[in-house]
């Protein structure tokens, strides 16, 4: 549980952590990431790129596909997963939970609870493609054995995102561990924890975060929830805080400005802000219900929210000590230069494109703010899904909004300030893991694959 005071305990003998993919689950971040700049289009390292904002740019990035048009390759993937691919140069890192049975057949549409036990013995797998190919050049196991808590009925057993500083590659399994690999697999460190049980028996899902030397992650269960920090080298634990939280699946931001770094992260019970040695720099009251949204920077602001059934959405500005929660009545104060009170939604993180907020509901809405004052660009719109959700979260270039239904339907809207569907791609296969974007080109994890897509007119013009 949090200590009240911030303070970090001495090191454990085992690190614990979080992890994201929503279910989609949750996902990843990392601000100052080794070696990556904003205008770096070769890597997409983490969950949502280098900036964890969903951007990217290339001429030749498809606004078009299907599941055999603007497709360079696809490549089938053993087992499962919802963890999303990252990409360093000329190659990709995707994980995967491989099991003795055959993969089931999920369903989309609606949201069922309970939870599925397995007794079957799974094999949890970092794959290394190539990016030109998508041959697999290399696969390492991480861990074999039967899972030792159950999962969501739509959730995986690698649903956290890995991470890459171009040198190291680490894999997140929130139930076993964290384990590093160089960049041609040959194992260095692995970090191991005891399996926690989660809320409703529903699994896993935050990923963890680079900052220069060292590895953040969070673990928010129902027994024992903390925040960890390992040296990225070696995986020996630095320090180690408890948090008063219960089950989570949202992945801590790294968020650099001007004053300091800190490392930002949402609970059900409270958003806290930490230095870089775990102490609490400041915490906000005011999160609803499951939690699997990730913080964002623009603008010189952090947006964060969480909600079940729509919960609040706040703008920080940075600095802030103590307490700054909202008093009945108010809708910002010196440190929260605005809020929406029912603006944030449970599953997809936020896009922020230009000066538009957009928050994509897992519903089937979508809502766009402005990102500097929290006005309504334009309200809530219905996207006629059929009955899917969204667990992936949006993207944009090149003028485009992109929107990833869980049945393998994007829909595309105008980046502008009207709500204008442009068309829908379908990719005939389930879809949870957030797209990632490099080099010119798309690439979406479904249920059985991965999907390299580039707009093919504009290559053969770059040729």
């Amino acid at each position: 549980m949090v200590n009240p005071q911030g303070q970090p305990r001495q090191p454990a003998s085992a690190a614990a952590g979080g992890i994201r993919r929503p279910p989609a689950w949750a996902g990843l971040f990392v601000l100052g990431l080794t070696c990556v700049t904003s205008a770096d289009t070769d890597h997409w390292p983490q969950f949502r790129g280098a900036r964890s904002d969903g951007l990217g740019e290339g001429a030749t990035l498809p606004e078009t596909w299907s599941s055999t048009e603007n497709v360079v390759w696809k490549r089938e993937l053993p087992g499962w997963g919802w963890s999303s691919p990252v990409i360093w140069g000329n190659r990709i890192f995707v994980t995967a939970a491989v099991g003795e049975r055959e993969r089931e057949r999920l369903v989309v549409g609606g949201y069922p609870g309970g939870q599925v036990k397995v007794t079957d013995v799974h094999r949890w797998m970092i794959y290394c493609l190539d990016f030109e190919t998508g041959k697999v050049v290399w696969e390492r196991e991480a861990h074999k054995g039967v899972p030792p808590q159950p999962r969501h009925p739509k959730n995986s057993f690698a649903s956290e995102t890995p991470i890459t500083d171009g040198e190291r590659v680490y894999a997140c399994f929130a139930n076993i561990g964290v384990f590093c690999c160089d960049m041609e697999g040959k194992p260095l460190w692995e970090q191991r924890w005891d399996a926690y049980p989660m809320r409703g028996g529903w699994g896993t899902g935050a990923a963890p975060v680079l900052h220069k030397d060292r590895l953040y992650f969070v673990n928010d269960n129902e027994q024992e929830s903390f925040m960890v920090a390992l040296d990225k080298s070696t995986g020996k634990e630095v320090w180690r805080v408890a948090r008063a939280e219960k089950s989570n699946w949202s992945t801590p931001y790294v968020w650099e400005h001007p004053q300091r770094t800190e490392i930002v992260t949402i609970g059900t019970g409270k958003v806290r802000s930490y230095d870089l040695e775990g102490k609490v720099l400041w915490e906000l009251t005011g999160t609803s219900g499951l939690v699997s949204l990730m913080p964002l920077a623009k603008h010189g602001l952090l947006y964060l929210g969480a909600g079940y059934h729509y919960g609040p959405l706040y703008a920080i500005r940075p600095g802030a000590s103590g307490d700054i929660s909202l008093k009945d009545g108010e809708s910002s104060n010196a440190w929260i230069a605005w809020s929406q009170e029912r603006g944030a939604g449970i599953h997809p993180c936020f896009l922020i494109s230009g000066e538009r907020l957009f928050v994509l509901y897992d519903a089937g809405l979508l809502m766009c703010f402005d990102a500097k004052t929290g006005g309504t660009v334009f309200p809530r719109q219905r996207l006629n899904t059929g009955g899917g959700r969204f667990y992936a979260s949006p993207w944009a270039y090149n003028g485009k909004v992109f929107l990833l239904n869980e049945d393998g339907t994007t829909w595309v809207i105008e980046d502008g300030p009207k709500f204008e569907v442009v068309r829908k791609n379908t990719l005939d296969d389930l879809a949870w893991a957030t797209p990632a974007i490099a080099r010119g080109s798309l690439f979406i994890r479904t249920y059985s694959g991965l999907y390299r897509l580039q707009n093919k007119a504009n290559a053969s013009d770059k040729k």
